[in-house]
């Protein structure tokens, strides 16, 4: 059914976006070779900025009062030697990007001085102003600069392809199948290690902020490879992602300009945010409570008839409201002038702090596989600051292309011919099947974990989750495909399945309210039983199995 062709690399990096650029540079930069291979890129291009203690608005910012942030809003489950990494190289991957040109806003002239102090916007759950950006679009400048720099240094990359798998032989990874979408052609790569980044949980919620390309698939196959995901249960809301204009939704509105002065009303007419964070109301609060409050208001009846609260742009000043250019532009492009008129945002699902567990060096514990940006757990405990998404796919990209890099295993052509010829027979059994509905089974997770697991949790509704995805499993398990895309299909939706179990698994476990997790039926934080990771990994026979993992 497949024609399969090889290829040879040292580094063989997972992932086209702010992750797995960094990954292939810092494993490029020590002699490797370098192969990228992804579908898309994910979410960075849509990055607003990224978190570095520069001091450039108050000198009294430090990696470690950026450290300390970064554990008071994880509600302390933080990894700390991760959020030790994070603090202190965020500032190191700032200056690499502006050595490589990367425009960061600054205070002198136009905005481009090299000279003048970096502009830093003050996002939610920091002390201090510390988020640098681009105004014409960060993440997308970024990646521009990064994939540039890429092509110089001689980095290969194959764009368009979708990992089905990873190659495994005696307890080391050792290369992944790729098949590429609208043919029947599978690419089996050998390397000598592998970095994962290929993102979070993506689509795995209805009405994610994530693009399609993005389904929880990296969780599915760091499972697969045997390592462990921690931290799952804790699912970041955006707070205020646009749902109104209706060409703009999904937008997520910056913090930021929270930060500078917009407010939040509800449907009353009332600055609701006053009520739940005196004095301050829209400042100074992290993410996961925002998002709380906000829907609280909903639940209430307080939301407006677009389903949301309205996001007052009219209140900047000109100059500041102008700096967000891009969102500037794509609210005038719906016919509606933020100078004039607000937005409407609810929260969304965004993103999970858990992931692979991994050390300080981005390793899983398998030899050969490597794990950077969110594809890895542990960095942000219960709940991710704003600004951390990016700092954490700059930083922990970098760091796990570099060990990736130091730590080659030795290549072993006849375990890499037999893991091949296993994966594709595997597959080719696959296709043999009759039946499958991949994409029904994707909707209804889709809809069964928003119900289960969203923003307010009981034990009722979970317990009910996982026993509603009970029968969507075996269906999946049972199921075959007719053609190399339906089988594609169905690996993302069993992908998507197992994530969505270790999600609910986690939360009904986790008996207290953490962060981004809240259990109505348990409202309070219990550190006594709860100031611990949960882990889960595959057992022999495929079970997804769970245990207690120590906070580092």
């Amino acid at each position: 059914m497949f024609e399969v062709e090889y290829m040879q690399t040292d580094v063989l990096v997972l992932g086209g976006g702010l992750a797995g650029y960094r990954a292939a540079l810092a494993a490029r930069a020590l002699g490797a070779d370098v192969t990228m291979a992804y579908r898309a890129r994910g979410a960075s291009p849509f990055i607003i900025g990224f978190n570095a203690p520069l001091g450039h608005v108050d000198v009294r910012d430090t990696p470690e009062v950026f450290l300390s942030d970064m554990l008071q809003g994880g509600y302390h489950l933080n990894d700390t030697r991760l959020a030790r990494v994070l603090a202190y190289e965020s500032v190191d991957a700032f200056h690499s990007l502006d050595a490589l040109g990367v425009p960061f806003a600054r205070e002198v002239g136009n905005g481009v001085s090299p000279g003048g102090k970096v502009r830093q916007r003050h996002l939610s759950g920091n002390t201090y102003a510390r988020s640098v950006f681009v105004p014409e679009g960060t993440g997308r400048v970024i990646l521009d600069s990064l994939v540039r720099k890429a092509q110089q240094d001689g980095i290969r990359t194959i764009a368009g392809h979708k990992v089905l798998r990873l190659l495994q032989d005696d307890g080391c990874v050792r290369g992944a199948v790729l098949w590429k979408p609208q043919t029947d052609s599978l690419l089996v790569i050998d390397a000598r290690s592998v970095v994962v980044a290929m993102g979070g949980i993506g689509q795995l919620y209805a009405g994610s902020t994530y693009p399609v390309d993005v389904a929880a698939g990296a969780y599915g196959l760091l499972l697969d490879a045997g390592a462990q995901l921690i931290d799952m249960e804790f699912i970041q809301f955006e707070p205020v992602v646009t749902v109104w204009p209706p060409e703009c939704a999904g937008m997520e509105m910056p913090t930021a300009m929270l930060g500078d002065g917009a407010l939040l009303w509800n449907a009353q007419g009332e600055r609701f945010m006053l009520r739940y964070n005196p004095p301050h109301g829209e400042r100074g609060i992290e993410k996961a409570k925002m998002s709380l409050f906000i829907q609280r208001e909903l639940d209430e009846g307080r939301g407006l008839p677009e389903g949301g609260v309205a996001f007052d742009t009219t209140v900047l000043p000109p100059d500041v409201l102008e700096s967000y250019v891009s969102h500037c532009k794509r609210l005038r492009a719906a016919g509606v002038d933020p100078a004039e008129r607000s937005p409407i945002v609810a929260p969304a699902a965004h993103s999970t702090m858990g992931g692979a567990l991994i050390d300080q060096d981005g390793w899983t514990g398998i030899h050969g596989l490597y794990v950077g940006g969110e594809s890895g757990g542990g960095v942000h405990g219960a709940s991710r600051i704003a600004g951390n998404g990016c700092t954490d796919t700059l930083v922990f990209g970098a760091v796990a292309g570099r060990n990736a890099a130091k730590h080659r295993p030795e290549r072993n052509a006849r375990a890499i011919a037999e893991a091949a010829k296993a994966a594709v027979d595997a597959l080719s059994r696959s296709a043999a099947k009759d039946g499958g509905a991949a994409q029904e089974a994707k909707a209804s997770i889709q809809t069964l974990i928003a119900g289960a697991a969203g923003i307010w949790r009981t034990g009722e509704a979970l317990a009910s989750g996982l026993e509603k995805l009970g029968p969507i499993e075996e269906r999946l398990e049972q199921a075959g495909a007719a053609n190399p895309a339906d089988i594609a299909s169905l690996i993302e939706a069993r992908h998507m399945a197992v994530t969505a179990r270790a999600i609910m698994t986690a939360a009904l476990l986790r008996t207290e309210s953490r962060g981004a997790h809240q259990r109505t039926d348990h409202p309070r934080q219990d550190d006594a039983n709860w100031l611990r990771h949960i882990g889960f990994r595959k057992s022999e026979d495929g079970r997804l199995v769970h245990e207690s993992v120590p906070v580092r």
